[in-house]
């Protein structure tokens, strides 16, 4: 008989257009197949709580209660304000800044374990992730930025230098205008993913201290030609061959 019933939600589940009806029917499937509402509550990012509500349903109503929509569930385990905490804190700080060495990212069992620590509640990692979605997070790459940079130096010359620099190649006063840096390929750990707000990427400073493949190059501004060097050493001497 259970087979029969089991078939009969797979029929409807085929059926439907509804997504919300479909999660309901899958919830009450994944029971009769011997799962507890918690292992389906964490399957699906739903609260043990709106299982119990979706089973009972059908168990009163058959599909007729399913169609009907059950309760969405709990409240949100977090308050607002915990939300806001934790928003600012997944955005402002690194794991390694509150507490857990030696990590950079953070993770759903990460985010998990500090909303323990910080306010004694214990979440599932898939409510933890619909619920940072809510927030509109989303599971993005870190990337590296110069822990020294100097924004505002760096925009003085956008503003003032360059546009400077432009006009005098313009008055043939200078016969080039290069760009030239130097880069280290370095061997840093890789970066991972993790959760940061949607449409903004984390960045992880770096100072540079690493072994890796030493280059120097020069961008001709006029004509777009690039030239480069690798040199063993970053330093005085490599820098005078290459120019």
């Amino acid at each position: 008989m259970k087979n029969n019933e089991i078939k009969r939600l797979n029929a409807a589940m085929k059926d439907t257009t509804d997504k919300r009806l479909y999660e309901r029917i899958l919830a009450v499937r994944l029971r009769l197949e011997g799962h507890s509402f918690t292992e389906i509550g964490d399957l699906l990012g739903r609260f043990r709580q709106t299982i119990s509500i979706y089973w009972q349903s059908y168990q009163e109503q058959g599909l007729a209660g399913l169609e009907r929509g059950a309760s969405p569930g709990q409240p949100p385990k977090l308050t607002e304000e915990q939300r806001h905490q934790l928003a600012a804190m997944l955005e402002q700080q690194q794991p390694a800044d509150v507490g857990f060495e030696a990590r950079y990212t953070w993770t759903l069992p990460l985010v998990a374990e500090w909303i323990k620590r910080e306010f004694g509640i214990t979440m599932s990692v898939r409510g933890i992730s619909a619920m940072l979605k809510r927030m509109n997070f989303s599971f993005t790459k870190a990337t590296y930025t110069l822990a020294k940079a100097d924004e505002q130096a760096q925009a003085f010359f956008r503003k003032h230098t360059f546009a400077q620099l432009k006009k005098q190649v313009e008055a043939e006063a200078i016969d080039h205008l290069l760009f030239e840096d130097e880069s280290m390929i370095r061997s840093y750990q890789a970066l991972q993913y993790n959760w940061f707000p949607r449409g903004k990427q984390r960045k992880v400073p770096t100072y540079g201290k690493h072994e890796g493949a030493k280059l120097f190059g020069a961008m001709n501004y006029e004509t777009g030609q690039v030239h480069h060097r690798e040199e063993e050493k970053a330093d005085v001497a490599a820098f005078i061959r290459f120019l």
